[in-house]
């Protein structure tokens, strides 16, 4: 499985943000430089952290992003759940556009199936605090990262 570059970017701007202290506020501008991504897919991406009540946002002129929950609070595998727009690993997991023969006795969805649960499973293990358990140097990375 794939993820897209939406979660992709939801997880980096997670893993950004526990790397701060709590009352450090960020922007999406550093954060896309320390990442080298569009500040315009950041944007969309922050914005829907918020909605989610994962980020905390705080307009004005000393606004910025920061973590809504401790890190400990905010369980990957529920995040990939609610960012990604769909688990359809094949054809026959979507009924609403499914057209193959042989899904009636194929076992490939059902090991597929089983594949996509044990995979949902090993996420569902992790919280943000074990992404980013060494925020020092997470930090010094991105810092770096951003001033190449």
């Amino acid at each position: 499985m794939k993820l897209t570059l939406y979660t992709d970017y939801s997880l980096r701007v997670l893993i950004f943000l526990a790397a701060r202290p709590r009352d450090e506020l960020s922007n999406i501008k550093e954060i896309a430089e320390a990442y080298h991504i569009s500040k315009n897919h950041l944007m969309k991406v922050t914005h829907e952290l918020g909605k989610l009540g994962l980020i905390e946002t705080i307009r004005g002129r000393n606004g910025g992003i920061r973590l809504a929950l401790q890190p400990e609070e905010i369980n990957i595998g529920k995040v990939v759940r609610q960012t990604e727009d769909d688990f359809h690993l094949v054809e026959c997991f979507n009924p609403d556009t499914n057209r193959c023969a042989i899904t009636s006795v194929c076992g490939l969805k059902h090991v597929l199936f089983q594949a996509l649960r044990a995979y949902l499973a090993v996420l569902d293990r992790y919280t943000l605090k074990d992404l980013a358990a060494n925020p020092e140097a997470l930090s010094a990375l991105l810092v770096k990262n951003s001033e190449e």
